[in-house]
């Protein structure tokens, strides 16, 4: 059953017949899914459960907060359970210019100590989750190339299937990815599926937006799962889901700042 289901993955990206002009339709249509509205201040609880290749499972409780300084992004979160991690906290200013390195920070309670994260290190696991620190920012559209492969069905929803290369060695190694393909549902212009070329590992990584609502008229992905895969098997899984998600909060940006890091909750 499991290589039927990968079977049916790899026939996915078998050759399709390129439409005229295919790279720049899926440039404009990487434009049109960077343009969508995805809310401001904006604060939810979150639940990270981290499944190991035998079916094990660990679950961690965070509070995470996001705000808009005018194109940039600012995230904040902090791991409220379990007590080997309580207190984390990661920040992350995350820059749409395409020649800023966002900036990220992970405060480690226990050392009292705040660690920078450097380029060199993005493409590492977040806290032994499927995410790297990379995959924690909005990708910047202009550090990728693109050609459309074509059109899949996602949950009965047309979406285009979108080849995605970094445009530049230094974006190849701050994801780790040598390239991704990525599912945008039509009618919305939000990527629901993804998948990850490893550069490193002979490994893939599949994205699978489970949970997509719509929240003051906002789309919102509400659960994410996220495998990484060698020789057809899950070797480590990771779910997120939110809850309690609620746009147009009153947050300061004075929230997203190292004091506040180190401070906590």
């Amino acid at each position: 059953m499991r290589r039927a289901a990968f079977f049916l993955i790899a026939c996915m990206f078998l050759p399709v017949p390129e439409a005229p002009a295919a790279d720049d339709q899926a440039l404009e249509i990487m434009r049109r899914v960077d343009a969508v509205d995805d809310g401001d201040n904006r604060t939810a609880r979150m639940s990270m459960t981290l499944i190991d290749r035998d079916g094990s499972t660990r679950t961690r409780r965070l509070q995470t907060f996001m705000k808009d300084r005018g194109r940039d992004t600012l995230n904040l979160m902090f791991f409220l359970s379990p007590a080997n991690v309580r207190n984390t906290g990661f920040l992350t200013h995350d820059f749409r210019d395409p020649s800023r390195d966002d900036d990220q920070w992970l405060y480690l309670p226990e050392l009292r100590k705040t660690k920078r994260i450097a380029g060199s290190s993005k493409s590492q696991s977040f806290m032994g989750t499927d995410f790297s620190y990379a995959d924690m920012t909005r990708r910047v559209t202009e550090e990728w190339n693109y050609r459309l492969l074509g059109e899949r069905d996602v949950r009965g929803k047309s979406a285009w299937l979108i080849e995605a290369t970094p445009a530049s060695a230094a974006v190849r190694e701050r994801y780790g990815y040598a390239k991704s393909v990525v599912f945008v549902r039509k009618d919305i212009d939000v990527v629901v599926r993804a998948v990850h070329w490893l550069t490193k590992g002979g490994q893939l990584k599949y994205l699978d937006i489970t949970g997509l609502e719509r929240i003051d008229g906002i789309w919102t992905r509400v659960e994410l799962d996220m495998r990484t895969v060698r020789n057809e098997k899950t070797q480590h899984r990771t779910v997120l889901r939110f809850e309690d998600l609620r746009y147009n909060q009153d947050l300061g940006a004075d929230l997203f700042t190292l004091r506040q890091l180190e401070r906590g909750l």
